[in-house]
């Protein structure tokens, strides 16, 4: 079974992917978007959002990493895939399914379901500017606010020359409720489009995945924020792997520390941790205690001395 690391904005960025990639079997990461208006960007915007890009395209345990775009414009679209992928990315994703507010106002992510056409012309373009040999893959939900319109958005995507489709089987204005998820439209799907489809919404264990894939008998899983709320999701999925235990997350947390702190984003330390944190506390009683303490505090040194002597209690 594929399993792939998605994108999170804001979340799960390149030490994060580092990291998950080093502990898990993955077989694919995305990046979080590059934001594409009307110009050509810089290639330091690429090696920004994708450091791997020097290192061949892959993390440094070897997971290939896919530059994901965003935006509304199929010609620059098509010019800044070119560029993504002449400095090295494996292939190239496009965001049809971020609900945010401030990205759907500017004509990108999933305000784009509500208009095939436009998805068509863009999945077209950049299949067009691309080495055909190297993927063009999009990500979708199943519609705006009906989830029966999927069917024309695959079908545009299909049409226009799409690799696989990743269906993050929900509506825009279903947001991430999880009582919206509806796994039985991607089957609908499979069953009238030929492209691959790789199923993503509501995978948080190993059953949850054995059940997605029976429901939706999709060709692969996508995991997001399941990831972060279960560091080893990616091998729990795949390989039935024992959770992974509090110690070892705390070890991990002192680790992401230590990158976070050297990195080039030690400045904005304090509200990473305390973000991992809010996800750990769904699989992890422990983080819910410790976020308490954690929270206070708006520096980085005083969060560490909290983890290494929270790492240093359990240890004794």
């Amino acid at each position: 079974m594929r399993v792939i690391l998605g994108p999170m904005e804001g979340v799960l960025d390149h030490l994060m992917r580092e990291m998950l990639t080093d502990i898990n079997d993955y077989d694919l990461c995305v990046t979080e978007f590059v934001r594409v208006v009307d110009q050509l960007l810089p290639n330091s915007v690429f090696y920004r959002l994708c450091p791997e890009l020097r290192q061949g395209g892959k993390t440094a345990s070897g997971t290939p990493v896919r530059v994901q775009l965003l935006g509304q414009d199929p010609d620059w679209l098509a010019e800044n895939a070119h560029r993504a992928i002449s400095l090295g990315s494996p292939g190239i994703d496009i965001n049809f399914g971020c609900p945010a507010k401030s990205v759907n106002k500017s004509r990108g992510g999933a305000v784009l379901l509500q208009d095939p056409g436009l998805m068509y012309d863009i999945v077209k373009a950049v299949r067009g500017a691309t080495d055909p040999r190297l993927p063009v893959t999009a990500k979708v939900r199943l519609g705006w606010d009906e989830p029966s319109h999927c069917y024309e958005i695959a079908d545009a995507v299909a049409q226009a020359g799409a690799d696989e489709i990743v269906v993050h089987a929900r509506t825009k204005v279903d947001g991430y409720k999880a009582d919206t998820i509806k796994w039985d439209y991607i089957r609908k799907l499979k069953a009238k489009v030929k492209t691959p489809i790789i199923a993503n919404g509501e995978i948080w264990n190993h059953q949850d995945g054995q059940r997605c894939m029976e429901v939706t008998g999709s060709d692969a899983l996508m995991v997001c924020r399941g990831a972060i709320n279960l560091p080893n999701l990616g091998n729990v999925v795949k390989h039935n792997e024992t959770h992974m235990g509090w110690e070892a997350v705390l070890q991990l947390l002192l680790k992401y520390s230590t990158y976070e702190i050297k990195g080039d984003k030690g400045l904005y330390y304090p509200n990473r941790i305390k973000q991992w944190f809010a996800y750990l506390r769904h699989e992890y009683p422990q983080a819910k205690a410790l976020f308490a303490d954690i929270r206070k505090h708006n520096k980085a040194a005083p969060i560490v001395e909290i983890l290494e002597r929270s790492y240093a209690d359990l240890a004794a």
